[in-house]
């Protein structure tokens, strides 16, 4: 997807901007409001990342302007500024979503592609597959090369979110995240055992290993 960021705090922009990119996505930046707003009228975005406080045009008065035109890019407020109230007064600027700072990237990485796929609607996804590995997530049943695989709830919620992110880098962050619901490091090895764990049941017993630990980074599932 091609996102415009218009945020002036260049640290959170960068940070942001590198993110997005590392999950495939193109980014450009703005600065101040009057500079996002030209550039959200100029170019063809595919989500608009907005920041509330913005200097010389504040994002709430940026995106009333960009829908009273008939822009209706989907648009994602970041703020601060996170009450209930604060929440409502950007969705009726419209904005299609509203996340306050601080957040988990992840989360706000799964709203933004969420926006990205509003107007082409997907089929809901009930079988995920990578190679040989096959999940059906209706019938919570894995099997590898016809051989079922039996695992417990947290084996499979890790082995979902490894397949939805077959051949990319999945970092222990992004499992404390979305797999354990953790927001912070326990300092424990719980990563580590479900991994060998995991590793187990769906490699041992096959010629080709399919989940790699990434030296440094985290881990990957993947097919060569």
């Amino acid at each position: 997807m091609h996102i415009l960021i218009i945020e002036d705090d260049k640290e959170a922009a960068g940070w942001l901007m590198k993110g997005l990119r590392e999950a495939g996505h193109v980014t450009d930046l703005a600065v101040d409001g009057e500079e996002g707003l030209n550039m959200a009228r100029n170019g063809d975005y595919d989500v608009l990342i907005i920041d509330r406080m913005l200097p010389k045009m504040d994002g709430l008065t940026l995106l009333k302007t960009l829908r009273k035109e008939g822009n209706q890019t989907p648009a994602l407020f970041l703020s601060a500024l996170g009450e209930v109230d604060d929440k409502v007064e950007g969705l009726r600027a419209g904005g299609d979503d509203y996340i306050a700072k601080p957040y988990a990237f992840s989360e706000l990485l799964a709203r933004v592609e969420v926006l990205g796929r509003r107007k082409t609607a997907e089929p809901v996804q009930t079988r995920l597959k990578v190679g040989d590995l096959e999940m059906d997530l209706l019938k919570r049943r894995v099997t590898r090369a016809g051989k079922e695989i039996q695992l417990q709830p947290r084996e499979f919620k890790l082995l979902e979110y490894l397949m939805r992110h077959a051949g990319n880098v999945v970092t222990r962050t992004m499992l404390l995240e979305n797999v354990w619901d953790y927001h912070f490091d326990p300092q424990t090895n719980v990563i580590d055992v479900h991994i060998s764990r995991l590793r187990g049941k769906i490699d041992k017993e096959f010629d080709k290993p399919l989940l790699h630990t990434v030296r440094g980074a985290g881990y990957m599932l993947r097919a060569d």
